[in-house]
Order: structure tokens, then C-alpha cells, then sequence
């Protein structure tokens, strides 16, 4: 017998023990958890869905906008608060130039304003963005912000920042976008319309749904965020929020209400960490309607080694802290998530090896007798 037959029979024999068994039970159950949330997401999306359809069967033929069709009467939409979008800024992407024109063609019936923020004018999204900013210039109120380096906080929160000390006197609410966040015509509307119909939502959030581009690095992505997903899938109040999409109301940055502005902007890395925290610390409301997902399509050069720095980008956002609780919490989220994820992995790797030791056995011929052997002075047979 080999040494690569000696080792692997080993294996087989060690992942036989009750500890290993344990481990291989508890991978099946947090499978089976992953199953039914995401069954509970699908049950979410699909009774939105229905809503949408019986509103068609009933004449709403606009029913993807709103289930009211009498919201889009002029006498409604006239009334309909003001809202800015703010989108942080850098580089030039792949579908960047797609996701912004689907984002500045909002069919949002009210005043609606779109700030695009750069560092400078050396950014590549500076001039691509000035050009399709030209292209409607008679049809959205839109333009570029030039916000300079930051020195305080992270250049993305320090972009957004700018933007909010840019937006009109009278916008109501605040709507951060990132450049990879494809909208429905709809959306603005419908994040609005909940913000109208719960005051005291503090943010309104979504997610991105990953459109793998087949690349290696691309379904690894895609499998980091799906087990994510269900935080937001709960079409109401969650604890989760991403940056990606965050309705808040202007006011509260204008009085910088629970330290918004001061928490972001002093030593503030990850813009959707540090609101998180602050929302906990203050017991406020976060919430993700069910039309609140995003079309995210992956980048097609995504290799691993762009993936394993993003996963590397991840795990430092749970180092920054707004609060000592804060700290604890990121800590607990980073350890459980370790935990899981290799819990997750670990009954596959126990199988394979099952799997690889059964062939081998019976390829080889062998027989119980002969994978008898000593080890460690004690007699021990594998259990073929």
C-alpha cells in the first residue's frame, strides 16, 4: 500500500468519528437553513410579483410603476417630494455607463435632481459621465461635483458628503447610489412612496442581484452575496444595510440628527457600517421593500485574485468601529461568519475524501484484510 493510499484510508477513518459526524450533521443543517431562506425570499418576491400581475388583470397595465394607477394622475405626482440623488464616483467601469443613463432615466414623477461626485477631474468618470450628462441635458436636472481629496474619512464617504452639502435647499429625501447599481424606472418612486407611507424609516435599503459573468472570480462573488441576500429579503425592517442603495431624509443630514454627518466624517470607512451602527444605537428603523433588487452584472475580466482582494476589503471593513458595542458586533459578525462558512464547506471536504478512499478501494482490489495496519501501537482496521 502507498503512502497516498495509507493517508487518505487515514482520513477516511478519521472523519468516521463522532466529532466528524457532528460537523457533517451540523453542514446539512446550515444547508437546509440556507434553503429556507432563500425560499422565504423567493415567497417574498413572488407574492410582489402576483400583486403586480392582478393589478394587470384588473387594467393597471403600468403596475411595474405603482399598484395604484391613480397615483399617476397629474393632481398626485405634482405633490410628490423632492429627491436628490447622490452617486459617488471613481474610475470607468465595464457597465458603468449602462447603470448610469438606467439611473438618471427615473420615471419619478416629482423634482428629482442627480449629483454625480468625482475626487477630480483626472477621475475617467469625470468625462464619460459629463458626456452622457450633455446628451440629456434637456430632460434631467443632473451635473458633475468635483469634491476633492478627502483627509478626514474615506473618499467615497467624503464624496457623499459634498453631494449633500450640494443637493437643493427643498429635497426632502437623499438617495445614495454606487455605479454599479442598475435601477428600475420605478425605483426611486417606490423607495419614496415608503418613505411617505412610514416616517419614521431612518433608511431604506436593497441589494444587488449578481449576474455572474462566467469568469471564476465572478461566481465566487456571486456566492458571497447570496447567503447575504436573505438579510434583505424580508420585505420590511432588517438589521442589514448596503451601501449600494440608501434612502435617507435630508434633514437629518442638515441637522446632523444622531451624529449622521460627524459619525461619517470623523474617521468614517464603510458609509453603510458606520450608518448601521449609529441606526442601532439609536433604535432606528432600517427597511428593504421587496422591489428594493438590483440587476448587478459582474465584469467579465473578474479573476480570482480581483475576488480574494475584494474578500480581503471585506474582512477590514468589520476592523472599523463607530462604537466599543459597535466593535463587539463586527467581531461577533466576522468570527460567525468563519464559523459557518467552513461549516459549510467542511462535510463537502469530508466527502470527497469518503468518496476518493471507496474508489481507491475498489480499484486497487483491495481487501479488508489488507488495509489493516498499525498505527500509534494500536490495531486498526477501516471499516470497508
Amino acid at each position: 500500500m502507498s503512502s497516498l493510499d495509507l493517508l487518505l484510508f487515514s482520513l477516511s477513518r478519521a472523519f468516521c468519528s463522532p466529532i466528524a459526524v457532528f460537523f457533517q450533521i451540523q453542514g446539512c443543517l446550515i444547508c437546509l437553513t440556507l434553503a429556507l431562506g432563500w425560499a422565504c425570499a423567493a415567497y417574498v418576491r413572488n407574492r410582489e410579483i402576483k400583486q403586480m400581475k392582478d393589478c394587470m388583470k384588473n387594467g393597471n397595465s403600468f403596475s411595474f410603476l405603482c399598484h395604484d394607477i391613480n397615483e399617476l394622475e397629474h393632481s398626485y405626482q405634482v405633490d410628490l417630494p423632492r429627491v436628490t440623488v447622490i452617486m459617488p464616483l471613481k474610475g470607468f467601469g465595464e457597465h458603468n455607463l449602462h447603470n448610469w443613463r438606467s439611473q438618471i432615466t427615473s420615471l419619478y414623477g416629482g423634482p428629482i435632481e442627480f449629483l454625480f461626485v468625482v475626487e477630480s477631474t483626472e477621475d475617467p468618470a469625470y468625462h464619460a459621465v459629463s458626456r452622457l450628462i450633455a446628451e440629456f441635458e434637456d430632460h434631467v436636472e443632473a451635473k458633475v461635483v468635483v469634491a476633492g481629496l478627502s483627509t478626514t474619512c474615506s473618499q467615497k464617504i467624503h464624496n457623499q458628503l459634498v453631494g449633500v452639502e450640494t443637493m437643493h435647499k427643498d429635497s426632502k429625501y437623499v438617495l445614495f447610489l454606487d455605479d454599479d447599481v442598475r435601477l428600475h424606472p420605478g425605483s426611486i418612486g417606490a423607495l419614496t412612496r415608503e418613505m411617505e407611507k412610514t416616517p419614521e424609516i431612518f433608511i431604506q435599503t436593497g441589494y444587488p442581484l449578481d449576474l455572474p459573468s462566467g469568469s471564476l472570480g465572478s461566481y465566487c462573488i456571486y456566492e458571497y452575496h447570496m447567503p447575504c441576500s436573505m438579510g434583505f429579503a424580508t420585505g420590511g425592517k432588517t438589521f442589514f444595510l448596503w451601501g449600494g442603495c440608501m434612502m435617507m431624509h435630508a434633514d437629518d443630514f442638515r441637522q446632523d440628527r444622531y451624529g449622521v454627518v460627524s459619525g461619517l466624517k470623523d474617521g468614517g470607512y464603510s458609509d453603510d457600517m458606520t450608518l448601521a451602527a449609529i441606526s442601532g444605537a439609536h433604535k432606528r428603523l432600517i427597511t428593504s421593500p421587496p422591489v428594493a433588487v438590483f440587476p448587478h452584472p459582474l465584469a467579465s475580466d473578474l479573476n480570482f485574485g480581483r475576488y480574494w482582494n475584494y474578500l480581503r476589503k471585506q474582512t477590514f471593513v468589520l476592523e472599523s468601529y463607530l462604537t466599543n458595542v459597535n466593535w463587539v458586533m463586527n467581531r461577533a459578525l466576522f468570527t460567525t461568519h468563519c464559523y459557518l462558512s467552513w461549516g459549510f464547506v467542511a462535510p463537502y471536504f469530508m466527502a470527497m475524501i469518503h468518496v476518493a478512499a471507496a474508489l481507491r478501494f475498489y480499484y486497487k482490489g483491495f481487501s479488508p484484510e489488507e488495509i489493516a495496519y498499525t498505527s500509534g501501537g494500536e490495531h486498526t482496521t477501516f471499516p470497508f
